[in-house]
């Protein structure tokens, strides 16, 4: 998870606009890709932007990572131009073979040989699809799941033509775009994930069919009991905890003979009669309370979002992939830093924003410790801009904060835009002082100042050491640069308050 990506297909071609192609349109179309979208469907271009609406919104809570300039949605009328000139081809239409096969033949006679195409199929098996293709080898499955540009995983599954060669290259796709490929070992029909979800699904139905409990009461049994461990671990690991000391071993002794006990109905599935179907369609409505599917998707998507970052605080499940990605967005977003120089002469600018409403405080104002984690973005800017990216910190370190002043100068509220400028006062081997200004880009205001001492830390040692070279020779150059710069008024400023009067002293 710690690799980075690779890089991004410039353009792909979608077989299919709706929630799960959709969802494939928004996570390539933030991520810079072109997209080109066919869909008979009349109506899937206001479907798509809708979703990409919620995407937007989404990503922009998600990360502080700047994501590259999106691209650009185009509208195919056949399959053919669908295929022009992309270099990766994702179908995503109904789960229905000969509809598959069909689209993926027409595909494969217009794409160029060299053209990945992959199936969003959730359980059809790849060689069946490949039937009728033209260069059968290049098909593989990239099975996404619901919401496509949110969640990370893709299961990949080859078929019995699918060469290594696809395989590799549909995974550096999915990477670049903050996916994480799952390869399936053997083909196999539903491949992993749906298989598990399969099971809870039969279960699921069972228990509403015979009155055990409603649609509300089965969803709550999840979501507030092993749900909210499945984001950070999974079946295998929590029950060898749950064997304690002894681990697996024990869990199975003591638990193994009751998966001979009747408790489940796994290979059974209650009749879906008109009077189950209704049930199940009325307690539902009620789940909903009157909301839209729009306004249902932005409510989970503002739960993964928070789920997803408190992950990413604890190094953990797609919290670290997301941590991954993000370091890759910031090294891409780094402009080149030149051989001389031009265009450092002046404070950087190395970091924006757009204010969330969530930053929002309880008297309308962002609240103070955004205005840290903005200043602490603008540094790791400063950093990554400076040569600092993921084989540098795992192998000579990083600076670490030591020391920061804050000045508050002014209030900012919610979808204003912000940037943060920054000079390097002074830099040698070990030490890095540096300044930001946080200012509002509409007209110009500084709100917050920010004055930060760094010492670099040695990965290896663990304790202070000096800069890797090239490093350390960057930040030089973009100090020397700045050297004419007037220093800021309040470098250096501390906390003072005028001298207190003495009570009741006599003249």
């Amino acid at each position: 998870m710690g690799e980075p990506s690779p890089p991004a297909p410039t353009a792909v071609g979608l077989l299919g606009g709706g929630v799960i192609g959709g969802g494939w349109a928004a996570r390539f179309l933030l991520h810079g890709v072109d997209v080109r979208l066919f869909d008979p469907d009349p109506e899937a271009e206001r479907k798509v932007e809708e979703m990409l609406d919620n995407a937007r919104r989404a990503w922009n809570r998600l990360t502080m990572s700047p994501l590259p300039a999106e691209g650009s949605l185009i509208v195919a009328g056949t399959v053919d131009e669908a295929a022009a000139d992309v270099e990766l081809i994702q179908e995503s239409a109904p789960e229905q073979e000969e509809l598959k096969r069909e689209l993926l033949a027409s595909a494969s006679r217009a794409a160029a040989p060299e053209v990945v195409i992959s199936s969003s199929t959730s359980g059809l098996l790849p060689s069946r699809l490949q039937q009728g293709m033209v260069h059968p080898d290049r098909l593989v499955v990239g099975h996404p799941f619901n919401p496509v540009y949110l969640l990370p995983l893709v299961e990949i599954c080859a078929g019995g033509l699918t060469s290594q060669s696809a395989v590799d290259r549909a995974m550096g796709f999915y990477r670049s775009v903050g996916m994480s490929p799952l390869v399936v070992r053997k083909e196999v029909e539903g491949f992993i994930a749906d298989r598990l979800l399969e099971a809870l699904w039969r279960e699921a139905l069972w228990l509403v069919n015979d009155d055990v409990a409603e649609v509300g009461e089965v969803d709550d049994a999840v979501l507030l009991g092993a749900g909210l461990r499945f984001a950070f671990i999974g079946p295998f690991l929590t029950y060898r905890m749950a064997g304690g000391e002894d681990g697996m071993d024990h869990f199975m002794e003591q638990f193994g003979p009751a998966l001979q006990w009747p408790w489940t109905k796994l290979t059974d599935v209650p009749e879906l009669t008109d009077a189950l179907l209704d049930k199940i369609a009325r307690q539902s409505d009620a789940q909903a309370d009157g909301r839209s599917v729009r306004e249902l998707e932005r409510r989970r998507d503002d739960c993964l979002v928070s789920v997803i970052q408190g992950l990413r605080a604890r190094h953990a499940g797609a919290g670290a992939i997301l941590e991954a990605h993000e370091r890759t967005l910031f090294e891409a977003a780094r402009p080149p830093m030149g051989g001389h120089a031009d265009g450092l002469s002046e404070p950087l600018r190395l970091f924006s924003v757009r204010v969330p409403p969530e930053w929002i405080d309880y008297n309308g104002h962002v609240h103070e410790s955004r205005y840290l984690q903005m200043f602490g973005d603008a540094s790791d800017a400063l950093l990554s801009h400076a040569g600092i990216d993921a084989a540098y910190l795992s192998e000579s370190g990083s600076y670490f904060t030591v020391e920061t002043h804050l000045s508050f100068l002014g209030e900012t509220h919610a979808g204003e835009r912000l940037e943060v400028t920054t000079q390097i006062l002074g830099v040698d081997e070990k030490r890095l002082h540096a300044f930001h200004s946080l200012i509002r880009s509409s007209d110009g205001v500084v709100l917050a100042e920010a004055e930060q001492m760094f010492i670099h830390v040695d990965a290896r040692q663990g304790h202070a050491g000096p800069a890797g070279p090239d490093v350390l020779a960057s930040l030089v150059r973009i100090a020397e640069a700045q050297a004419n710069l007037p220093r800021p008024e309040r470098a250096g400023r501390s906390i003072g308050l005028p001298k207190p009067r003495r009570v009741g002293a006599s003249r």
